[in-house]
């Protein structure tokens, strides 16, 4: 029994979690059905006001109506400018059109002719008229047209009727200026939601970016340190045992250091450090058997700017490694001052081929060489191109002027010194710390 009480539970608890999922879907569909607009307004939505002329079409079949067949045709007309005008005024480029133009000008041209022939209801064609023109008439012309299509409805009906042409007036200036308001108005709305799509799409689009650099300059390091790691595991081995076995716990904290940043990288929290990333170069550079010399000096920087210039410093030294052709030596320095700072990376190989990093100041990209020699758009440094001109920085890249290749990136920073530090390295020696004075 006990278990047949569960069971029954489980079961309406599960029943009770399909409820709460379907109430969920329902919630988010309705949002979705209040957030779209629906289709977009067209000339149907202005057929009904032709019924204000039916009073004018049963005056043809009485009586005492003069030319009652002139009249038929002057209807037949007016209706169809009517319809042709009001279904082009939806659209930009056909409202605007001169034919359009033409059209409510004729409109126009007949509303005065029948009201002047016919008198009566058929004054009511200038509300008509000021409709379809408050359907067409957009921006500062509104006012003014708006203004002249109601004196001359005023003066025909004041020709015809007398003092009810106040009444035509009302109506022809009222039918104009809400017409046009309530369309601009729907117009505006149209075009801002559209706007915040396009917001939302660029928006997807960054993000997207973003990961894709962040990943590439992730991985690239992160393969570049475990194939050199790897193979100087390799060689080490056969010789020293307990060498080959520091290198491969080396291997094995990298791939775990990289796990760690894949998932900040996508969370997009990551925050490097830029004195990790100078220690981390320091061992690839190690492993790689290239002699490196790193400097450090300047006052504490922004989180965000040490991991600006921390990407700097992981993809030149990646690359150093990956595309270095007889390099043997390699400077790392980092200079701070009042306003900007400096990261310098220098090595004494093949310069642009020997690195296999092209560009310059100047906005040419950055370069890969490839197996074959060829030199190919490298997706780094123009990804740090782009980080550093976001922040107001720059990017410079190229042959150095006593040979090798020299990675330079400045970033402006804010607030003042405080305390500097001057952090060296070499070969022989480890990481000191001493002020700047002693």
């Amino acid at each position: 029994m006990t278990q047949g009480m569960r069971g029954k539970q489980e079961t309406g608890s599960k029943g009770h979690g399909w409820g709460s999922v379907s109430c969920r879907v329902e919630a988010r569909r309705a949002r979705a059905s209040a957030e779209t607009p629906g289709p977009p307004p067209t000339g149907f939505s202005l057929l009904p006001w032709l019924l204000l002329g039916m009073g004018a079409f049963s005056n043809l079949f009485q009586a005492g109506t003069r030319q009652p067949v002139l009249g038929g045709i002057g209807l037949f007309v007016f209706n169809s400018l009517y319809i042709y005008v009001v279904f082009r005024a939806f659209t930009k480029q056909t409202r605007q059109a001169r034919s359009t133009r033409v059209a409510l000008v004729l409109m126009a041209v007949v509303t005065c002719a029948l009201a002047l022939g016919y008198g009566g209801s058929w004054l009511y064609f200038f509300p008509l008229l000021g409709l379809a023109t408050g359907a067409v008439t957009r921006g500062p012309w509104l006012g003014r047209t708006c203004l002249a299509l109601t004196a001359l409805a005023a003066a025909v009906s004041s020709y015809r009727e007398g003092w009810d042409a106040v009444n035509i007036a009302y109506a022809t200036f009222l039918s104009t200026m809400v017409t046009a308001a309530i369309l601009s108005l729907s117009e505006a709305v149209r075009e801002l939601r559209a706007a915040r799509e396009e917001l939302a799409r660029r928006a997807v689009e960054e993000e997207r970016l973003r990961f894709s650099r962040d990943l590439h300059d992730l991985l690239g390091h992160t393969m570049s340190v475990i194939v050199v790691k790897s193979e100087a595991a390799r060689r080490l081995a056969p010789r020293d045992l307990d060498a080959a076995v520091a290198q491969i716990t080396d291997i094995e904290s990298v791939g775990r250091q990289a796990l760690t940043e894949i998932r900040e990288a996508v969370t997009g929290y990551r925050e490097g450090s830029l004195s990790t990333e100078l220690d981390r170069a320091r061992s690839v550079l190690e492993a790689a058997g290239v002699q490196p010399v790193v400097r450090h000096s300047g006052p504490p920087l922004a989180a965000q700017t040490e991991a600006l210039l921390g990407w700097v410093v992981r993809e030149a030294v990646t690359n150093v490694v990956r595309h270095g052709q007889g390099v043997a030596r390699c400077e790392i320095s980092v200079e701070g001052e009042v306003g900007r700072v400096r990261v310098r990376v220098a090595d004494d190989g093949g310069g642009c081929g020997g690195t296999g990093i092209a560009g310059s100041g100047s906005g040419a990209d950055a370069g890969e060489t490839g197996e074959g020699g060829g030199t190919r758009t490298g997706t780094g440094l123009r990804g740090l191109r782009e980080r550093l001109a976001v922040a107001g920085g720059r990017l410079e890249a190229g042959a150095g002027a006593r040979g090798g290749f020299v990675v330079t990136a400045e970033l402006p920073v804010e607030g003042g010194d405080t305390g500097h530090l001057v952090r060296s390295a070499g070969p022989d020696s480890g990481m000191v710390s001493v002020p700047t004075g002693a």
